[in-house]
């Protein structure tokens, strides 16, 4: 069984070393790096991608809100788990709208972090139980109950980040994950990974129903 590849952006050293210790250590977990800055690890990124991030939000220059914006448009197979020592609505929101798949509070066990960096790894959104209630806050009504007709392409669009939106456009004429790579210039996997989070964040099962809702919504007219 693959590793799990995990970088760790903190500041403070001695939460830091703690990180690196505990993960460097976890059997089915390989920690490629750790760093003080979010410049540092997007660096890192370049050269090689992880699977997961852990992502403090208070770093000096960039801070953690910016760096999982940009992991989640140039590396969407990778997972931003942010971590933070304190409550913010405003922050949890944020990182929600910066595609982060976790907001972990930093106080708690560090059995459980491992736990919720497998289950991220495997696709699941991971959100500390104390600021869970906050991301209701940011799914779209429907306008109907009408299973056809439950969001307008307005809101449909509003869940999209600007990239998925012009991945979906794609999809919906007809292009492979291949074609969308080589139209984007980006690679297949990436395609793949955008595809994926479309298919997730507008609740279908294949790229199919996706174009599907794209069409039924007029999103492209």
């Amino acid at each position: 069984m693959d590793k799990i590849t995990i970088y760790v952006v903190e500041d403070y050293f001695l939460t830091r070393a703690s990180y690196r210790h505990i993960l460097g250590s976890t059997e089915d977990f390989e920690l490629l790096g750790d760093f003080e800055t979010a410049e540092e690890c997007l660096e890192a990124m370049a050269k090689k991608q992880a699977d997961i991030v852990l992502m403090d939000l208070g770093l000096p220059f960039m801070n953690g809100i910016e760096a999982t914006r940009i992991i989640n448009e140039k590396y969407p197979e990778t997972k931003v788990v942010v971590l933070t020592s304190h409550e913010n609505e405003d922050e949890v929101l944020a990182c929600v709208a910066s595609g982060a798949s976790g907001y972990v509070l930093k106080d708690l066990e560090l059995d459980t972090l491992k736990k919720i960096i497998r289950a991220v790894n495997f696709g699941a959104l991971w959100f500390d139980p104390q600021i869970a209630d906050v991301t209701k806050s940011v799914i779209p009504k429907p306008k109907s109950t009408d299973f056809d007709n439950l969001y307008d392409k307005k809101d449909i669009k509003s869940l999209l980040t600007e990239r998925e939106y012009e991945v979906l456009k794609l999809i919906s004429e007809g292009k492979s994950n291949v074609e969308i790579g080589e139209i984007m210039m980006v690679s297949t996997n990436t395609a793949k990974a955008h595809v994926g989070n479309i298919l997730s964040k507008l609740s279908v099962k294949d790229r199919v129903q996706a174009a599907v809702l794209a069409v039924k919504s007029e999103m492209f007219k």
